[in-house]
């Protein structure tokens, strides 16, 4: 498999899960401006969406959007836990989290790394946010992750995206248990190994 990343983005989540699971990949970074790649390839041809993540199989097929790369790496390794069975409630509940990970905190947060956008505006944006982190912060009160007590492919989503706050001046440690959340999934060797594989990707020319 081959996954296309491109740093601080994301792909970083379904990295997070390859790493979990240590199944065997490639990695090949991105030009978000300009769409090259560490192959130098234009990414578009891989996506024509033209953002990451992307994920090549090993038949050729191409994945992308991550709630679907990771629900399908998970189910790759089906003992490893990172997703319940296909037909379970539970993974309903986990796609729950997925589509409520992807449409109010990713996409929610999107237009923050517009650097043009007006403070009243910003404003608004992160209020919102807030909203949905009080949402994150009353499920995590009396668990560790988001399912229950055991790591899912949700969790890495959250974290990865959650990652970004800090760079939009939004400091979780408003919400204890979202930093506690946090702070746990950041020790993990998963995302360890996932930044150091990443960092050694030189930059696209």
């Amino acid at each position: 498999m081959k996954l296309y990343f491109a740093p601080a983005t994301c792909s970083l989540s379904p990295h997070i899960v390859l790493q979990e699971l240590k199944l065997p990949y490639d990695l090949v970074r991105v030009d978000n401006r300009t769409k090259r790649t560490s192959e130098d390839s234009d990414f578009r041809s891989i996506n024509p969406k033209g953002y990451v993540a992307a994920l090549v199989l090993d038949t050729g097929d191409v994945l992308t959007e991550g709630p679907a790369i990771v629900q399908y790496l998970a189910d790759l390794r089906p003992n490893s836990g990172l997703a319940p069975a296909n037909g379970a409630l539970e993974r309903v509940r986990l796609q729950e989290w997925l589509n409520y990970i992807t449409s109010e905190i990713h996409s929610g947060s999107s237009p923050l790394f517009n650097q043009d956008l007006p403070e009243t505006v910003r404003e608004i944006f992160k209020t919102k946010l807030s909203r949905r982190f009080d949402f994150i912060e009353t499920g995590l009160a009396t668990r560790d992750y988001l399912m229950g007590d055991r790591f899912t492919v949700a969790d890495a989503y959250l974290f990865t995206v959650l990652g970004w706050m800090k760079g939009f001046g939004i400091d979780l440690n408003r919400w204890p248990k979202v930093a506690a959340f946090m702070r746990r999934i950041e020790v993990r060797p998963s995302v360890a190994a996932a930044l150091e594989r990443e960092a050694a990707v030189p930059s696209v020319a």
